[in-house]
């Protein structure tokens, strides 16, 4: 398995503070706060889907593997990758799971 930047426990959502639209078979979303707008594939349009409610890393990425022919590695790692970038744009809101 990848290294896992987010604990499969992590809860995401999306930002209260952007706008999204779907173009085509795309997202676009504006950051309100920077003004800074952002594009998302297809596989990245689905996942931003996803959040729209919170979801922890585990569901996204199972519903992905369901969904399309991908090996677990690389969707965990390319989930990671996205997520990565979406929170360094402050596009989402991480919620870490405590342990009990």
């Amino acid at each position: 398995m990848s290294n896992v930047l987010f604990d499969l426990n992590t809860r995401i959502k999306v930002s209260e503070d952007q706008v999204s639209s779907a173009v085509s078979n795309e997202i676009v979303i504006l950051n309100l706060k920077t003004g800074t707008y952002h594009s998302l594939n297809p596989v990245g349009a689905r996942i931003w889907q996803l959040i729209q409610e919170p979801k922890t890393v585990r569901e996204i990425i199972n519903t992905l593997l369901v969904e399309y022919d991908v090996e677990v590695d690389v969707c965990e790692r390319d989930v990671n990758e996205l997520l990565t970038k979406l929170e360094s744009a402050k596009l989402i809101e991480v919620f870490h799971e405590k342990m009990a």
